[in-house]
């Protein structure tokens, strides 16, 4: 079964972009001049999926309004001739059926998910964290659709991200089944250096069977007191096979600041109409320093 649907969760407080995301979704801060979400939403549509869902919650309406249709802007971009704004504008609601629903309170990830059960039905699906920007020339969700069309089974995007970083991720117990592919035994939600497992950590990608549904109702409280994916991920392992696959591409965690940082300038440099005046301004600061 082909995978169609992507289930984007953007209910969360954004603290660590605090004062900033007292009043704007950390969702919508912009990477150069796009939102972070809306880089989300093209790689699920580079990817042939159409059919989106963003879990929001109260104060997220800026994300609701993003995605809409605005028909004052469009209306004064076309009578004004700017034909390039107009399709950007338009470009990515044009190509993705984009709904909505709310987290009404902050129950954690995995509670997020179990929002999106009626839109998912009985089909696999994907998941998609907006913390996580990966640059790469397949889209890293289309990688992983096509690992789930060839094992039939739920499969997480992962990278080795270093032993020092493994108490900041979900961290991956396998073993190689073949080339990037690997087979789960188990998993350890942000694990502390000497209790991890391995230094693979699952980053914001996941193709997953909807039998989760029926595990995350029944998973208690984990870490934080949140309701993890993670811990249901780990009881569905009981029940069906899961893989995990090495993606390619450069993944940015955009949920920390340096992250978010490193983003901005790579995704600067790389933009033809910014790169000559951006990298000269870059080395003029690197000169002073």
């Amino acid at each position: 079964m082909k995978v169609t649907k992507a289930v984007i969760p953007a209910a969360g407080f954004g603290t660590r972009f605090l004062p900033a995301t007292k009043s704007v979704p950390k969702e919508m801060l912009p990477i150069v001049d796009k939102p972070t979400i809306q880089y989300i939403v093209e790689e699920a549509a580079s990817a042939g999926i159409k059919d989106l869902l963003i879990i929001t919650s109260r104060g997220k309406d800026a994300i609701v309004n993003h995605f809409d249709k605005a028909y004052e802007l469009e209306a004064v971009l076309e009578r004004d001739g700017k034909d390039e704004m107009l399709r950007a504008v338009r470009e990515v609601s044009d190509k993705t059926n984009i709904h909505f629903t709310r987290q009404r309170e902050q129950k954690g990830l995995g509670h997020a998910v179990l929002c999106a059960k009626s839109f998912v039905g009985n089909e696999p699906f994907a998941v998609m964290l907006g913390d996580d920007v990966v640059v790469s020339e397949k889209p890293c969700i289309g990688q992983l659709t096509e690992q789930y069309e060839r094992y039939g089974a739920t499969v997480l995007g992962v990278q080795r991200v270093g032993m020092e970083h493994v108490s900041k991720y979900g961290i991956v117990d396998c073993e190689n089944v073949e080339g990037r592919m690997y087979a789960l035994k188990g998993m350890v939600e942000k694990p502390k250096k000497e209790d991890a497992p391995s230094d693979i950590a699952v980053l914001g990608r996941y193709v997953i069977t909807p039998a989760i549904f029926d595990c995350l109702e029944r998973t208690p409280k984990g870490a934080g007191g949140e309701i993890q994916l993670t811990d249901a991920l780990v009881m569905l392992s009981e029940y069906e096979k899961i893989y995990a696959y090495d993606f390619v591409g450069k993944r940015y965690d955009i949920g920390s600041k340096q992250g978010f940082l490193r983003a901005t300038v790579d995704f600067a440099l790389a933009r033809e109409d910014l790169k000559d005046e951006f990298s000269e301004y870059l080395r003029e600061i690197v000169k002073t320093m």
